[in-house]
């Protein structure tokens, strides 16, 4: 039943997908498959956190565009947006023992979630980066890709960062 139900998802959302001008979708499939991959090669928890917080953020505005080009009326369309996709995300890795881990803190606080945190708030950074040098460039961008390249390096950096503190 699950699978038929799963397989009838993916259909139906094939059927409806429309490209989206938010934040590239084949990006944050990207990310979604380094995550699987970041565990089994050993990358710390608190780094791939960092990347679920950038995913959770690129859904929650790739769902907010596509809510805003729909004619249903949702109030708050982003917050309600990225909420949701903090719980298709959150508890089903704290259910699968993925997340709350006994002892796999850092600061006190789970290093996935802190790393979700964090990972939310560089990509936000890293979207208000490109936004500010489209405001300095009339409304162009600098580089082919700055959309993307902003908060993926501000990612980037933060894992390293966490890299070396977890070290």
């Amino acid at each position: 039943m699950t699978i038929l139900m799963t397989t009838l998802f993916f259909l139906v959302a094939l059927i409806f997908a429309v490209p989206a001008k938010a934040v590239c979708p084949i990006c944050t499939i990207a990310v979604a498959g380094g995550l699987g991959v970041s565990r089994w090669i050993g990358i710390d928890d608190s780094v791939m956190g960092i990347w679920i917080g950038g995913l959770i953020l690129s859904s929650g505005f790739w769902m907010a565009d596509f809510i805003s080009k729909k004619t249903l009326k949702i109030p708050y369309p982003k917050l309600l947006s990225i909420l949701v996709m903090v719980l298709f995300v959150v508890p089903p890795l704290y259910w699968s023992h993925i997340m709350g881990i006994v002892g796999n803190t850092l600061w006190g606080i789970d290093k996935i979630l802190l790393g979700t945190i964090v990972g939310s708030g560089l990509f936000f950074a890293g979207m208000k980066l490109d936004q500010w040098l489209r405001t300095t460039n009339e409304d162009k961008v600098y580089i082919y890709y700055q959309k993307v390249i902003a908060p993926v390096f501000f990612l980037t950096l933060g894992s390293f960062i966490f890299f070396l503190i977890t070290l």
